[in-house]
């Protein structure tokens, strides 16, 4: 049997979240919902746009790219989507796939036009009634990649009909009908309003399932314990860093019991040596370490893992544990992620305390049109340095883009985490813009 995923979705309304299609309610914060999906072991996040007018339509587009870069799951957009404009500006948000609305008279035309264009995977369709598959059967078997059904009461009909595989999304929540679902062949997953709720323990939904016989998407280690070299109180040593940025945030010890809670929970979970106990990281403060990957040493004696760490990893408050140098040496960092978020930082102090004589005072002084003046310059110069074929004059003119360039971020407030995420986003995660 195929892992089956669980389902998350938003619902946006007026710039809002809300509870459902037919519920204006407000769910929360998306920022938040969004962020809490990504953590908690959702495998997937659908968002409805219920925008009425083009206006609100766009604003629901801009939502849907930032949750697109906020999270590693992968986002389908759904709502609005009524000629090939949209299905390009949905992907282009950053969606793994756009959600058509089976309802529409003109949908197998869309499918066509876009399956062509995008590709099939890219395109999944609604559903509430039969009706489209009775009417286009072939077709949508042609250009149609997976169905999302949004009315439980026609799976068996379905099911019966055609062999594109779909996921259904349901109403509350109640373990054997959603075993039953599940174990149909045809059935991708499922979500609705359970999974989406913030109070759902998705890891132990997903342990509730696997008792029924459902096989979820969760951390399997590749290695036994049994392998692992322990120390001589049966412990194994876990090096923790930040998963985005490398930095090192703390070190503790596992032993057999706290590591498969940390594969069962997909948070971090050690053995304190000096209260003989496990404990859950963030357990009591809330800053969970939410695990991203666990690699062991050639030796098999320890572990590093990523983590996405909530709020600060040291209970003094520090971001790491390791803040208090004991010999340090001046050195030249060769990170290049480091040497601009090094650069961006002087600059942005500079510009909060202005130092006399500065060159970076001088154009915050003139303000932002001299700024982009000397980037014009500055990029011609790197043309021309290019065109002579001179590389340290290209080098040297690049630093100095890189400067002007860093300058217009920090004075219209753009940080290298948001120019690092539309990167990744671009080029990593889904490849629409490759």
């Amino acid at each position: 049997m195929e892992h089956k995923n669980l389902i998350a979705t938003i619902y946006l309304k007026d710039g809002g979240a809300v509870k459902g299609r037919e519920d204006d309610t407000s769910a929360g914060d998306w920022k938040e919902l969004a962020k809490s999906y990504n953590e908690s072991g959702v495998d997937k996040l659908y968002v409805f746009d219920l925008s009425q007018s083009d206006k609100e339509h766009d604003l629901h587009l801009e939502i849907i790219r930032k949750i697109s870069r906020m999270v590693e799951i992968p986002v389908y957009g759904a709502g609005n989507i009524r000629k090939i404009e949209d299905v390009k500006k949905t992907l282009y948000a950053g969606c793994k796939g756009a959600i058509l609305d089976g309802s529409r008279h003109d949908i197998v035309q869309i499918a066509q036009e876009a399956s062509q264009r995008f590709g099939k995977e890219k395109l999944l369709v609604s559903m509430e009634t039969v009706d489209l598959l009775f009417k286009h059967r072939d077709e949508a078997k042609e250009h149609i990649h997976k169905l999302v059904v949004l009315n439980e009461n026609i799976i068996e009909a379905l099911a019966n009909i055609t062999d594109i595989p779909f996921s259904v999304i349901v109403s509350g929540y109640d373990l054997g009908r959603w075993a039953e679902i599940l174990k149909r062949d045809c059935v991708t997953g499922i979500g609705g309003d359970y999974v989406s709720s913030p109070g759902t323990d998705i890891l132990a939904l997903k342990r509730n399932l696997a008792a029924e016989g459902i096989q979820t998407r969760k951390f399997v280690s590749s290695i036994p314990w049994d392998e692992f070299k322990l120390n001589g109180d049966g412990l194994i040593p876990v090096i923790v860093q930040e998963y985005q940025t490398c930095e090192v945030l703390m070190l503790a010890y596992m032993n057999e019991e706290a590591y498969n809670m940390t594969l069962d929970l997909g948070k971090m979970t050690y053995y304190s040596r000096s209260r003989q106990e496990l404990w859950v990281k963030g357990e009591t403060s809330g800053h969970y370490q939410y695990v991203k990957s666990l690699t062991i040493d050639c030796d098999k004696d320890t572990i590093l893992a990523s983590v996405s760490q909530v709020g600060a990893a040291c209970h003094t408050g520090n971001p790491t544990c390791f803040f208090q140098n004991l010999v340090k040496k001046e050195y030249i960092s060769r990170n290049p992620l480091k040497v601009f978020e090094n650069m961006y930082d002087t600059i942005k102090e500079r510009k909060k305390h202005p130092k006399k004589g500065s060159y970076t005072n001088y154009l915050f002084d003139k303000g932002l049109d001299k700024i982009l003046q000397n980037i014009g310059e500055e990029a011609t110069e790197i043309v021309i340095a290019a065109k002579n074929n001179e590389p340290d004059e290209i080098t040297y003119e690049i630093c100095d883009f890189i400067y002007d360039l860093v300058m217009t971020m920090v004075e219209t407030g753009i940080t290298w985490d948001e120019v690092v995420e539309e990167l990744n986003q671009r080029y990593f995660y889904n490849g629409n813009r490759q």
